[in-house]
């Protein structure tokens, strides 16, 4: 199984300030959890999001990155593009 990669350094301009990445409890968890296989549970991974204090700031980076994999923020890619169509 390969291994996945959180991207640390996504920005616009390259001084976008990320440290809240590294108060983020998925830092602390494994990774698969938050990137489950089609159709996988993402319990455990919104389990985790309910309690992490930078979950705003991880959901608005999966927004503002178009960030299409994963549990961002506490929320799937499809509940961040339901979320996205109800912002329009």
């Amino acid at each position: 199984m390969s291994e996945v990669v959180i991207p640390l350094a996504h920005g616009t301009d390259g001084e976008e300030e990320l440290g809240w990445q590294e108060r983020a409890l998925c830092a602390q968890t494994d990774p698969e959890a938050f990137f489950p296989e089609k159709g996988g549970s993402t319990r455990e991974a919104k389990k985790v999001c309910r309690a992490c204090e930078v979950r705003t700031e991880c959901l608005e980076y999966a927004l503002h990155n178009d960030e299409r994999f994963g549990i961002w923020g506490g929320l799937s890619e499809r509940e961040r593009r339901k979320l996205k169509r109800q912002a329009v």
